[in-house]
């Protein structure tokens, strides 16, 4: 029934800040940047593969729960051919990475960083 991941929506705090770390600090292509008036809200479409983020901005969102465990999309991962290489690059940008740990299952090395808002990514090989 499902062939791919279309996209995932991420909702900022400060859409400046957000737009730089997903474009500037992980390279993430401008697909299509639109300002909703009606919404005072942005909507910046940014390209990850075959899927893509969406970084939206609106006046006054809710904080995230800050539980660890909470239920929902806990979050979001995006694989990369060498874990090493990469949290080197995002360290040389200032993003903090957790040490790298191996997955259990796959034996594949993975860690996680976060966004502006506290948002956890991981990286998996």
């Amino acid at each position: 029934m499902f062939d791919d991941i279309h996209h995932v929506a991420i909702i900022a705090s400060n859409y400046k800040v957000s737009k730089h770390f997903y474009t500037e600090i992980l390279e993430l292509p401008i697909i299509r940047e639109n300002y909703r008036a009606e919404r005072k809200s942005y909507k910046l479409d940014l390209q990850v593969g075959n899927s893509e983020i969406e970084l939206f901005s609106f006046p006054n969102p809710p904080a995230r729960s800050t539980t660890p465990e909470a239920v929902g999309l806990r979050h979001l991962c995006f694989y990369v051919p060498d874990v090493f290489e990469t949290v080197q690059k995002l360290e040389e940008k200032d993003v903090k990475c957790e040490p790298i740990r191996i997955d259990e299952y796959t034996n594949k090395k993975f860690t996680f960083f976060q966004d502006p808002d506290g948002l956890p990514l991981e990286i998996h090989e």
